[in-house]
């Protein structure tokens, strides 16, 4: 009798079996619900960090020049904030282009690049066989600096001011020369922008690059150019060449004492470089989120303002989609032009 009170007191109800079942074993979909934030939570703690070894960023110039400086600029203070060595390496030729398509390319997730905006812009316009595309290959990171260029002429350029200097340019056709740093290059691109806005008709002749346009512009030999504000500034104030006006819309404060181009009557002519961080688009969206953040900081703070001015730039660090944006418009406006000029690489 014992034995069976026991076992009549040890079996439960239906009632009771179904609230013990509600108590214990939850509905199916809350033990789905618990059972992926359990798999979510072990998931992510056996996710590697990220970066696990030095960060990488490439740079298609050699050392001592402004996209070098400015990345090794960026180098420390983005160590500090990973906690990981960050080298600068330079693969150097093409214009930037060999570096580019090595970002493009890369796979190791510790790669980015430092590039300019000929390279994420007109690049595969005015060669459609080149190894990538920089509107498919890259995850754009950050803008880091801007800088308009100066239109810059001879000491003894004929014209009181900046407008009749203009006049003279058209009255003299294609018997003027202007200097570029190559074919394609923004200098080049925008001078042709230029000639189609104020119907100017100067015959382009390409350089090595910007110290050798000024030399060729001090020696007599070119008659127009746009040199980066730094160099026109500094040849300006040597007497050595005469400053006509600045790319933009407004002065600018790299240069404040130099006229823009509208101040001569070029209404709604604005022309920047600009350079900017990228990585290969195969880079999780995660890392590439974290670096636009860390750019975007590093980029904005006052001793980073500072220094990227000294370069000759002004600081902006964007978001991801402010710089692809940017690489959109500026891809837009490039492409009319190098459509109408038939601008190729032979």
């Amino acid at each position: 009798m014992l034995y069976a009170a026991h076992f009549a007191a040890s079996t439960p109800s239906e009632a009771t079996e179904k609230r013990l079942a509600m108590t214990v074993f939850p509905s199916r979909r809350a033990c789905i619900a618990v059972c992926l934030l359990g798999l979510s939570a072990i998931a992510n703690a056996q996710a590697p960090a990220w970066p696990t070894r030095p960060l990488h960023i490439v740079v298609g110039f050699p050392a001592g020049s402004s996209p070098d400086i400015t990345a090794r600029t960026l180098a420390e203070p983005l160590s500090r904030a990973l906690g990981q060595p960050v080298i600068v390496d330079n693969k150097v030729g093409a214009g930037g282009n060999i570096a580019a398509e090595f970002v493009a390319r890369a796979t190791d997730r510790h790669t980015i690049g430092l590039m300019i905006n000929g390279n994420m812009t007109i690049a595969k316009m005015i060669n459609p066989k080149l190894g990538y595309d920089p509107l498919k290959d890259f995850a754009p990171i950050s803008l880091i600096g801007i800088s308009p260029l100066v239109l810059t002429a001879p000491v003894g350029a004929p014209g009181a001011d900046a407008r009749a200097f203009l006049q003279a340019a058209k009255d003299a056709g294609d018997r003027w020369s202007y200097g570029s740093p190559g074919v394609g290059t923004v200098g080049h691109v925008g001078m042709e922008l230029l000639k189609r806005r104020i119907h100017i008709d100067p015959v382009h002749v390409p350089y090595p690059g910007y110290p050798q346009i000024a030399n060729a512009m001090i020696g007599g030999e070119l008659q127009l150019s746009m040199l980066p504000p730094t160099l026109a500034a500094a040849q300006a104030r040597a007497g050595k060449v005469r400053a006509i006006g600045v790319t933009a819309r407004t002065r600018s404060t790299l240069v404040p004492e130099m006229p823009s181009l509208a101040e001569a009557g070029v209404d709604d002519f604005n022309l920047e470089i600009w350079n900017a961080v990228a990585a290969p688009a195969s880079m999780p969206k995660p890392v590439v989120a974290k670096l636009s953040a860390l750019f975007s900081e590093i980029v904005r703070s006052p001793d980073m303002r500072a220094k990227l001015f000294q370069q000759g730039w002004t600081a902006v660090g964007s978001s991801e989609e402010g710089l692809a944006n940017r690489i959109r418009s500026d891809a837009a406006a490039m492409g009319e032009v190098i459509r109408s000029a038939r601008i190729t690489v032979d």
